[in-house]
C-alpha cells in the first residue's frame, strides 16, 4: 500500500506561481512512477503532467506545457508540480497519483494509488 499526500494548494490571483507537493510513502519511491491529473466542477478529471520513476523522463497535457514544471526528489520521497502564470482555467482539485511501475503513463488508469487532492483557485 502506498500513501500520496499532496499538499500547496490555495488561492492566487492569475498570473501568480503556486508549487505543489506530493509526498508518497509505503514503498520505495524510486519504484514509482508519479503523475499529476485535475478535474474542475463538472469536467473530467485531466492529465496535468507525469514524471519516471528517475526523473529522466517528463510529460506534460497540453494546456499546462511551458507553465508548469514536475519534479521530484527521491531522497524526499517527494514530487513537485511548479505552476506559473496561472490562468482560471487552472483552478481545479490537483491530485497527485502513483504508479507501482518503471513504465511512465498519462493515463488516469493506469495509476495504483492517489491522493485525496488539494484545491487550487485562480482569482481574477
Amino acid at each position: 500500500q502506498v500513501l500520496v499526500v499532496e499538499s500547496g494548494g490555495g488561492l492566487v490571483q492569475v498570473g501568480g506561481s503556486l508549487r505543489l507537493s506530493c509526498a508518497a510513502s509505503g514503498r520505495s519511491f524510486r519504484s514509482l512512477a508519479m503523475g499529476w491529473f485535475r478535474q474542475a466542477p463538472g469536467k473530467e478529471r485531466e492529465f496535468v503532467a507525469a514524471i519516471s520513476w528517475s526523473g529522466v523522463r517528463t510529460y506534460y497535457g497540453d494546456s499546462v506545457k511551458g507553465r508548469f514544471a514536475i519534479s521530484r526528489d527521491n531522497a524526499l520521497n517527494t514530487v513537485f508540480l511548479q505552476m506559473n502564470n496561472l490562468k482560471p482555467e487552472d483552478m481545479a482539485v490537483y491530485y497527485c497519483a502513483a504508479k507501482v511501475s518503471l513504465v511512465d503513463t498519462t493515463y488516469a488508469g493506469g495509476y495504483d494509488y492517489w491522493g485525496q487532492g488539494t484545491q487550487v483557485t485562480v482569482s481574477s
